[in-house]
């Protein structure tokens, strides 16, 4: 898969490493900033470019992951979601088809993190499952 990736400057050391993680798992990662402390930026970049197809997913992390994920859902074509255990990273996607995962870097330790995102990227949507018309309207 071909993921996206950005953070605000509080959260560089974790970025690196789901970086390093992302990569260990055979999957390839673009980063796409963090050195903006205007978080809001680098969301609307990375989440601009899931939409249009140039990534498949994407993740953002920043102290909470709250503003990030209020950031990307502002941008149409993308369902981003704050995830803080491994069961919300995989509903995420699955009842909710969550194509932007966000972290909470001051909330959120590095292997809990790298645990989130293994499981976020090995779920997957099923359009025909009962989840499907929620995520239609929505």
């Amino acid at each position: 898969m071909n993921i996206a990736i950005g953070s605000d400057p509080n959260a560089g050391d974790l970025k690196q490493t789901v970086i390093e993680h992302v990569q260990a798992l055979g999957h390839s990662i673009a980063d796409l900033g963090s050195d903006d402390p205007i978080y809001a930026n680098v969301a609307f970049t990375v989440s601009e470019r899931v939409a249009q197809g140039d990534f498949e997913r994407g993740i953002l992390l920043c102290g909470t992951g709250i503003g990030m994920a209020i950031a990307a859902n502002k941008v149409p074509g993308v369902n981003a979601a704050l995830c803080s255990d491994a069961y919300s990273a995989e509903r995420s996607v699955k009842s909710n088809n969550a194509t932007i995962m966000t972290i909470g870097s001051q909330v959120t330790g590095p292997e809990l993190a790298k645990t989130m995102v293994t499981v976020w990227l090995e779920a997957m949507f099923d359009p025909e499952s009962r989840s499907g018309p929620k995520v239609d309207r929505i």
